[in-house]
């Protein structure tokens, strides 16, 4: 089964769409230089509803400790993606709280990804890769042995179905979609994206 994390929510109401769809993760983005920042468009007690089955997840880059402690409590948050230089004792501290994505940018050939993990082994619960800005190169990790869970991100469309089915690594858990899903910024298609959930299943 691959999860689907949709992320650049900015909407409650697309927040309880993709619930209906059976979306595993919810993505809101907290650094307040992207369009996306989901401050002062969902208040956090809209945020606090126990009858979604969707995860939320709580997106930074390089925060300090506080904001995100405060924003795991203000918003109820499920889980928190940290996409910038976070320390493995940051994710460490914070996976006492929620369950801990780290992300990782793939930026070169040759990167050691084993290397490159190895600190966060035992400090959080999931990682992520993507390229910078656009898609990179999965078969980088396919010789990688990783041993967690992860997501592949960035670059992902409607168009990648075979790529995603076509590739194979035993930690491979899910995926990140976000701005080729969109009708306008921050405005998901969800039809776009329940026909790629549905594609995957085929």
């Amino acid at each position: 089964m691959i999860h689907i994390k949709v992320s650049g929510i900015t909407e409650v109401k697309q927040l309880n769409q993709l619930d209906g769809l059976d979306i595993d993760y919810a993505g809101f983005i907290f650094f307040k230089d992207s369009p996306l920042c989901i401050t002062g468009k969902i208040k956090p007690e809209e945020l606090k509803n126990d009858d979604l089955e969707i995860k939320t997840v709580g997106i930074f880059k390089n925060p300090e400790m506080i904001e995100v402690l405060d924003a795991i409590e203000y918003y109820s948050l499920d889980a928190v993606e940290l996409s910038g230089d976070e320390s493995p004792e940051m994710c460490e501290d914070l996976s006492s709280a929620v369950e801990v994505i780290k992300t990782f940018q793939i930026t070169r050939d040759g990167i050691d990804i084993d290397e490159l993990v190895a600190p966060y082994d035992d400090a959080c619960d999931y990682y992520q890769f993507e390229g910078k800005e656009q898609a990179f190169d999965w078969s980088l990790l396919k010789k990688s042995r990783i041993e967690k869970p992860f997501f592949l991100g960035s670059g992902i469309g409607p168009g990648d179905i075979k790529k995603i089915k076509s590739f194979k690594h035993p930690d491979f858990f899910g995926i990140d979609i976000n701005e080729h899903f969109e009708k306008s910024i921050g405005v998901k298609d969800l039809v776009s994206i329940l026909q790629f959930k549905q594609g995957l299943k085929k």
